[in-house]
């Protein structure tokens, strides 16, 4: 790997930055309060962050206030994976932490949210406006019943109709759950059903990419199929009236009632999400109020260097772990910003529109828009004033070479771009944006602190410099304290700690850098194996999808019965193009040039589309299985994938084959 010596960073934080960021002010308090190093930058209080893991999360308990109503035993009674036991004893509650900026006088009417549509017209909301219709409608499910524990849920967009709803249920200790209004019935009901929700606010559509969708054929489904449910909310976003036996939004936040924050267990369930799923029904996954209070204070606070005065906007839905992380923006007193609509409306520039309207400091997206408007040929920098953002982030997949350097030679060539990596399994990051280290094209900056990031062999040994699976050795707060209907724990142990008991194996392949940034490869259950050679299936994506040819691509590698091995890779073509002996020559001429002969595909053939799950990950192991002629009813569950007709065509493609 190379050394640092002969390395010229993409961007370096001046000292001036070095010195504002809130990190180096916690390092220097930690190393005054709790013995963390003084001298050595982020590595040393890395390293100190998981050698002493109390004491470091203790330190972060301390540094940002946590107001604990009974204290707590000691940090860490059981640090066992999974089963790790935090902060025992002690009591809280979330939404009192993430609405503590309403009771400052001095902000207390500064916006907590603004709300964008695709009108790109910013509507704030105040902290204490926020504040009091979570007070409002926290005594209202209270006086409908809902008591801690039992789960509330949400069909809604990203609006902030939906931030008071979650933070109401937080509010009650009742555990919030949500879908975006895009998924259909079915895939509401693969996740509600399983969690049994006694309320449900839905939306009676939503509008995207200028149109209005209506959705109230699918709420009334919803409403049938699901018996548990005590009450529906109806919010009017398209101006419908109430349907009968619905409550009115505007009634159930009407009132002016201080909110009262039920006081519970750390391990207390907050919220449940969901994984993709890809075969069988979603992982239902479980994460504490605790847990998450302290790793997305750690995470926005510290990493993401945000607090009193940011802005805070990252693209996402309600269906995606990015919506619990960008809401929780208000534990540090950020106005977090919502935008509702699509992602390109009315054109590929709209994200940066509405960073320059909301006056975004910190603007998240994913590797996709960011590589997009590459081809697209938008020019941030020149076309919108976005002098106030200081980071630029993504995730969902890896950002490739190209996409920093797109970033950095057309948004601002001092830009803090960071390219981050987690999962829904723990709403967090594993590795990503640290504001004090410099920016290496292609890698994400380190391993974030309190995570004991790892790179094994098979043979569970640590490699530097080569690849191996992403492992997480030591337990984070946030890592589920498990799954919804899985009373053995069974499910939960088979998904993250099969291979190496006792280690969280997430199913990435990542390289560690001598210098402690990090590269992802890509899942490692698709992982393409060739002659022994490893190679994530990112990496080939970035590759074929620099050729404007293409829109998008996805490769599978297939160990055959006889030994052998089929690498097709299939190309979803731009408009116009067409799938020639030229194009082949020089997809396959990229590929062996840009990465490796060993995996230049055997076959390239075009197809009418890619399938995704619900939240924009392209699927490979199901098609992989497809492929391997599992039946497609066995090989997927047809409520976690975008474009079920789109599989068929590849069941077609292992049909022909045989």
């Amino acid at each position: 790997m190379t050394s640092a010596a002969n390395h010229a960073p993409l961007w370096q934080p001046d000292p001036d930055r070095i010195a504002a960021a809130r990190i180096t002010r916690f390092q220097a308090w930690a190393a005054e309060h709790h013995g963390a190093p003084a001298e050595g930058g982020y590595q040393a209080l890395h390293r100190w962050s998981v050698e002493e893991l109390e004491t470091f999360w203790q330190a972060v308990a301390e540094w940002f206030e946590i107001r604990f109503s009974t204290p707590y035993a000691r940090v860490l009674g059981d640090r066992s994976m999974p089963g790790a036991q935090w902060f025992p004893g002690a009591t809280l509650n979330y939404a009192e932490h993430a609405l503590r900026t309403a009771e400052d006088p001095a902000r207390a009417h500064d916006p907590a949210l603004l709300h964008v549509d695709e009108t790109h017209e910013p509507v704030p909301i105040s902290w204490s406006e926020l504040r009091r219709q979570v007070g409002a409608l926290a005594a209202e499910l209270r006086a409908l019943g809902v008591r801690p524990g039992d789960r509330v849920s949400g069909y809604l967009p990203n609006i902030p109709q939906a931030v008071t709803a979650f933070l109401a249920t937080a509010a009650v200790g009742a555990v919030w759950t949500s879908c975006a209004p895009d998924f259909g019935a079915r895939s509401v009901l693969d996740r509600f059903q399983q969690v049994e929700p006694v309320v449900l606010f839905t939306v009676d559509g939503y509008r995207y990419g200028g149109k209005e969708h209506d959705r109230t054929g699918t709420v009334a489904e919803l409403r049938r199929e699901l018996p548990t449910l005590r009450a529906v909310v109806h919010i009017p976003l398209l101006g419908t009236e109430a349907p009968e036996g619905t409550l009115d939004w505007s009634a159930v936040t009407a009132g002016d009632t201080e909110p009262v924050f039920e006081q519970v267990p750390f391990d207390h369930p907050l919220w449940v999400l969901y994984s993709s799923g890809t075969t069988g029904l979603p992982k239902a996954i479980v994460q504490s109020q605790g847990g998450i209070l302290l790793e997305h204070f750690k995470q926005i606070g510290l990493h993401c260097d945000l607090g009193p005065g940011d802005r805070f906007f990252w693209y996402t839905s309600t269906g995606w772990m990015m919506w619990n992380f960008l809401v929780s923006g208000l534990l540090t007193g950020t106005t977090v910003v919502l935008y509702d609509g699509s992602p390109g409306y009315p054109d590929t520039g709209a994200q940066w529109r509405v960073a320059e309207r909301t006056g975004a400091t910190l603007f998240g997206t994913s590797a996709a828009y960011v590589m997009a408007c590459a081809k697209a040929d938008v020019h941030p920098g020149r076309d919108f004033d976005l002098s106030r953002v200081k980071c630029v982030a993504t995730t969902g997949s890896p950002l490739p070479p190209d996409g920093f350097r797109w970033l950095h030679d057309e948004v601002a060539d001092d830009l803090w771009i960071a390219s981050v990596s987690g999962g829904t399994d723990v709403c967090s990051c594993f590795a990503g944006a640290v504001p004090t280290l410099p920016v290496e094209i292609g890698e994400l900056q380190a391993a974030c602190l309190g995570t004991d990031l790892r790179s094994w062999d098979p043979e569970g040994k640590p490699v530097v410099g080569e690849v191996g699976e992403l492992v997480v050795t030591n337990p984070m707060p946030s890592m589920p304290i498990r799954f919804w209907n899985d009373p053995d724990g069974s499910r939960y142990r088979d998904s993250y700690f099969e291979m190496y008991p006792g280690v969280w194996r997430h199913g990435d392949w990542i390289t560690i850098t001598d210098r402690g940034s990090v590269i992802i490869h890509g899942r490692s259950d698709s992982t393409l194996n060739r002659q022994g050679v490893r190679m994530g299936s990112a990496d080939i994506y970035e590759v074929v999808e620099r050729l404007p040819e293409i829109r998008e691509s996805l490769v599978i590698g297939l160990e055959e019965p006889d030994g052998g091995y089929w690498m097709p890779l299939f190309v979803h073509l731009a408009e116009g193009a067409a799938l020639d002996d030229g194009l082949r020559a020089r997809i396959k001429q990229s590929i062996r040039e840009n990465l490796s002969p060993r995996h230049v595909p055997d076959d390239i053939i075009e197809v009418p589309g890619v399938p995704h799950t619900l939240t924009g990950k392209r699927i490979e192991v199901p098609v992989k299985r497809l492929l391997q002629g599992t039946p497609l009813a066995k090989a997927v569950n047809p409520g976690s994938v975008d474009n079920l007709e789109l599989l068929a065509f590849y069941e077609d493609i292992a049909r022909n084959r045989t």
